[in-house]
């Protein structure tokens, strides 16, 4: 069975909310709808204080080339445009809007019923796609028109799609696939259209027999497409370990999957892309799991954007439990720990995972016995040892030519490592400093 060839590793899986079916998550008195919700530089609001506003309505407006379109999650009154502190602390523009019923913009088809012919032309597409806000949802919330806009000399010859869901607790992905199958295959199938390639790939661990069934099944009424089980590895669900598990090509440092002739896309991506291409839906809500192993229920919800974190914890358990010691944004490999519970959810959102105090706790780092085990787990083929020391020692300029911007910041090293060092947070700040280093160079 078919996995990437360099390092990684097998933390334990958790998937205890896989078999919660998605629940529409109900509406709050109020949203913050944060501009920035994609990579690169925020939107610009169109949408000014008292307002009305309708679900779907365009309300901040891509003006930069690394830029995507924003839309009203809610109908109401636009309560203000302000700056609103993200889940992690940073202040963020921002369109607090005033919830006030639920009135949809016509154009939005809100039937239940399965549209399967696309007759766009494949820039039509790409240009559904912008308009819609459409992101990817694996993470990264890389604006999706850019990406299907394949830059003059390159070719793509694999279109993958990312169902993988390695990292631990996480199972929107799994409920999506095993709720909308059909629905996914006709978005894959438009963004195969949409790159002119003869396949399109769909990789899932088979820790997920019953999505794997599911999607085998569904495929065989697609042209095309051809679902790919993959043995179990962490971080098989990154771009570039996927890439080299289904095609066996490895993307250079400092490229991108195109560069070896490949497009990867979240499976979530794909439903969002036949919600927006076929339903002419924006990018309003996605699917996010509600999980902790001393939780009293877990939850897969279909989520407004907007919605706080606390909103969610409220409706969906109740109260935190009192020995929380952490709530975190995404799984605990790659997410990050919410320092403001008051933030809105985006629409890269995937996961309030709550640990206790017990699981939360690192344990106490010691001295760095030089047992090699990091760089044995590292699937990038890096040294984090290395750079742990050069970033302590504020040796920057060497950090960058061993390549510390290519660490995918997986956490795989941080896992293996007996003497508990912090190496994933460390080499963050390496990554941060090299930039700026760069920056001011120029």
């Amino acid at each position: 069975m078919k996995t990437f060839k360099m390092g990684g590793v097998h933390p334990e899986e958790n998937k205890i909310s896989s078999s919660a079916v998605i629940e529409q998550m109900p509406l709050p008195a109020q949203v913050v709808v944060l501009m920035n919700q994609h990579l690169g530089a925020p939107a610009t609001p169109v949408v000014a204080k008292g307002d009305k506003v309708r679900v779907g309505q365009l309300i901040g407006e891509a003006q930069a080339f690394m830029c995507a379109n924003v839309h009203s999650p809610v109908s109401g009154t636009v309560a203000k445009v302000d700056v609103c502190k993200d889940a992690f602390g940073f202040a963020k523009p921002a369109i607090y809007i005033n919830v006030e019923g639920d009135d949809w913009v016509e154009t939005v088809d809100r039937t239940p019923d399965i549209k399967r012919e696309c007759n766009l032309e494949p820039q039509e597409i790409v240009a559904k796609l912008k308009e819609m806000g459409i992101v990817g949802l694996g993470g990264a919330t890389f604006p999706a028109h850019i990406k299907y806009n394949v830059p003059e000399g390159k070719k793509a010859e694999y279109l993958i799609i990312n169902a993988v869901e390695c990292e631990p607790y996480l199972t929107s992905d799994h409920r999506v696939m095993m709720e909308h199958a059909e629905e996914i295959c006709i978005g894959v199938s438009i963004l195969r259209k949409a790159l002119g390639v003869p396949n399109a790939y769909i990789g899932i661990e088979n820790n997920k027999p019953e999505p794997i069934a599911v999607m085998t099944a569904m495929s065989k009424n697609f042209q095309g497409i051809i679902v790919e089980p993959l043995k179990v590895k962490y971080p098989q669900g990154a771009e570039k370990q996927l890439i080299n598990a289904i095609t066996g090509r490895k993307v250079p440092s400092g490229k991108l999957p195109i560069d070896v002739g490949c497009v990867v896309s979240n499976v979530g991506t794909a439903f969002a892309v036949y919600e927006a291409v076929q339903k002419n839906k924006p990018l309003i809500e996605n699917i996010l799991t509600v999980t902790g192993k001393k939780l009293p229920s877990q939850h897969n919800y279909q989520v407004r954007i907007g919605i706080t974190y606390n909103d969610i914890i409220k409706h969906s358990i109740g109260e935190l439990p009192e020995n929380t010691g952490k709530v975190i944004s995404g799984g605990p490999m790659m997410g990050k720990a919410v320092v403001n519970l008051d933030a809105p959810t985006t629409k890269g959102a995937s996961s309030v995972l709550v640990m206790d105090e017990s699981e939360a706790r690192r344990a106490p780092e010691t001295n760095c016995i030089r047992c090699g085990k990091c760089v044995n787990a590292c699937p990038m083929g890096l040294e984090p040892y290395l750079f742990s020391s050069l970033v302590k020692n504020n040796r920057i300029e060497e950090a960058k030519i061993h390549n510390i911007l290519d660490c995918i910041e997986c956490g795989c090293c941080f896992f293996s490592c007996p003497a508990n060092k912090p190496l994933t947070d460390e080499i963050r700040l390496g990554k941060n400093r090299v930039r700026a280093m760069m920056a001011a160079k120029k």
